[in-house]
């Protein structure tokens, strides 16, 4: 592990309760993970946020006029906001004025920015982004979960090269094992798409143990569990709901047969369970290290994204990832 201070740009203005959120859950990383943090965004709108929380370790602040919102075009909105507080945030990276970059933002302007800022890293067509799904199965992690909706086998066997190299540098799990998410544990089972990237697995290097099915994921059955993006986003939403589903009728059972603070302790550890994912992860596959998170993250998931991010750093993510990529693509 590295003694050098981890230098982290936090886009501020990235996420639905932007700045506030951001800037405390900075804080709070900062005194509590030992990096160096850089809020970039509105200075005035920043400094009027800090000023809120009194006494911290000392953050700077690198002036950013302009925001990327929800539903714009990022290609076009990138093009036109040149002083956008994403692409501000990137540039640092690439110019090595920061280790690596934090943001709530838009998914699909990080994604951008990343790839056109810090360029894509060798043999990959298509960059990802993971995570653990739901905390049921805290040693499983999902790829892809959202930026790839059209996939070839070839990138699928990416994302299992990029999942395995995070489970053993972050999850740290020797040999991770890795599957396919299919319709069926059987080979032979699933979509041309599954069926074209099976006999891809079974030929790399990957700890590869086959197909797994749905309900094989809250169990943990692989360290590493592979779709495309198109899926798996649906298989996060579709979590996420069902937690929120249980918890309101849990809370309607529960109701005059708990005292009022057991039932929130209750309800709000399974709501945690089922939206893991908003914690925030890695987009894997650009030349650089980049956190994103959840649109609707509060200061403990900014806080746990900065030290996704200073994990990603320490472990040397990005280097181990070419290194891993170059062995199975050659």
């Amino acid at each position: 592990m590295s003694e050098k201070v981890v230098k982290i740009a936090v886009d501020a203005m990235g996420g639905d309760y932007a700045p506030g959120e951001i800037v405390k859950g900075a804080i709070q990383a900062a005194r509590e993970q030992g990096i160096e943090v850089i809020l970039v965004g509105r200075k005035e709108l920043i400094k009027e946020e800090t000023s809120k929380h009194g006494a911290f370790p000392p953050i700077s602040i690198v002036n950013a006029n302009e925001v990327i919102r929800e539903g714009e075009s990022p290609v076009a909105a990138l093009r036109l906001k040149p002083d956008a507080s994403i692409l501000v945030s990137t540039r640092m990276v690439k110019e090595r004025k920061a280790d690596a970059i934090v943001s709530m933002g838009y998914t699909g302007a990080v994604m951008v920015a990343a790839i056109e800022v810090l360029g894509k890293l060798e043999g990959i067509k298509r960059p990802s982004a993971g995570s653990i799904l739901c905390g049921f199965a805290s040693a499983t992690l999902v790829f892809d979960l959202g930026p790839n909706a059209d996939c070839k086998p070839r990138d699928l066997l990416t994302f299992a090269i990029i999942g395995s190299v995070v489970a053993q540098k972050i999850l740290h799990i020797n040999n991770p094992t890795v599957a396919l998410l299919s319709n069926g544990a059987e080979e032979g089972k699933g979509n041309f798409l599954v069926k074209k990237a099976y006999q891809l697995f079974k030929e790399s290097h990957l700890n590869f143990i086959g197909n797994v099915e749905g309900n094989d994921i809250p169990f943990g059955k692989a360290n590493v569990i592979v779709c495309d993006g198109f899926t798996g986003n649906i298989l996060l939403k579709f979590c996420e709901g069902l937690g929120e589903a249980i918890v309101e009728r849990l809370r309607d059972f529960l109701d005059r047969q708990l005292p009022r603070e057991k039932i929130e302790a209750i309800t709000n550890d399974l709501f945690s369970l089922t939206h893991t994912a908003e914690q925030g992860g890695p987009i894997l596959g650009v030349n650089g290290v980049v956190v994103v998170g959840h649109g609707r993250s509060k200061a403990p998931q900014v806080a746990n994204a900065i030290n996704i991010a200073k994990m990603a750093v320490e472990s040397n993510l990005v280097e181990e990832l070419k290194t891993e990529l170059e062995r199975e693509l050659k």
